[in-house]
């Protein structure tokens, strides 16, 4: 399965200083080339447990004595690390966000270069989708989700645009998403506010926000004294978040810089 390599790759594993002989957490796994670069520089006493939540992520799986592939979402870390009787690790790396592979494949909806059902699900197996979100959340709703998540100025009128579009039929397709948002759509900016309202719906329809809070809070329970966290994040809302948290534990106050 084709997945690109990741970003950062070395710089991300760097930052957790490997011990041959400890214990480590790749919590996205995707196309498992962080993992192959950890479990590269581990001994044959080291393990290895990765997280991901996308069926697809088990094709990758490495055939290695030292590596164990969870499919779960990492907000479970501690409870699966413990099924597996681990209580602490030496470290733990994250690449947050849409893998290659999920944008790649048209039909899961991620991309807007693609005419797709509006699916957007990173665990196939959850019921809540893109089509649930724009066909059946209130109009109040839909605006919080574009504003919190997308951060679109436009989002109430987005809203009520999506909501008087869909009283004449569902809006089940990208494209179809496009067009009743299309005066919203600058031929200028258009890729750039796509893409926010496509962010805006996935975060919702994976609660990536709920679930990168719930991670980080189980963060210092499950690292070592003296553990590393490496994280990548992508977008402004994830890394506040992760600033934040890592800065005083918090994830309220103001923005760190870079």
């Amino acid at each position: 399965m084709e997945y690109h390599n990741p970003v950062l790759l070395k710089e991300t594993v760097d930052g957790l200083a490997i011990k041959e002989d400890g214990i480590y957490v790749d919590v996205t796994f995707g196309g498992g080339g962080h993992s192959k670069e950890i479990l590269s520089r581990l001994g044959e006493n080291g393990k290895l447990y990765a997280f991901d939540q996308d069926k697809d992520a088990l094709k990758n799986k490495i055939d290695d004595s030292r590596f164990t592939l969870i499919n779960e979402n990492f907000r479970y870390i501690n409870r699966f690390l413990r099924f597996y009787g681990v209580k602490e690790v030496d470290g733990i790396l994250g690449d947050f966000g849409v893998s290659s592979h999920q944008f790649d494949v048209a039909e899961r909806g991620f991309s807007t270069r693609f005419e797709a059902d509006l699916d957007m699900r990173m665990n196939q197996s959850n019921q809540l989708s893109a089509y649930h979100v724009v066909n059946e959340y209130s109009q109040e709703d839909l605006r919080d989700v574009l504003l919190q998540y997308g951060e679109l100025r436009a989002a109430p009128a987005m809203a009520r645009v999506i909501v008087e579009t869909r009283e004449n039929g569902e809006i089940k397709t990208s494209e179809q998403l496009k067009s009743a948002l299309k005066k919203f759509l600058s031929p200028k900016h258009e890729n750039k506010i796509l893409a926010q309202i496509y962010q805006a719906i996935r975060i919702e329809v994976n609660q990536e926000i709920e679930a990168l809070k719930e991670f980080l809070k189980q963060t210092p329970e499950v690292l070592k004294p003296g553990g590393r966290l490496s994280l990548i994040s992508y977008h402004s809302l994830e890394d506040r978040l992760v600033k934040r948290f890592m800065r005083n534990g918090l994830f309220e106050g103001e923005p760190e810089r870079d």
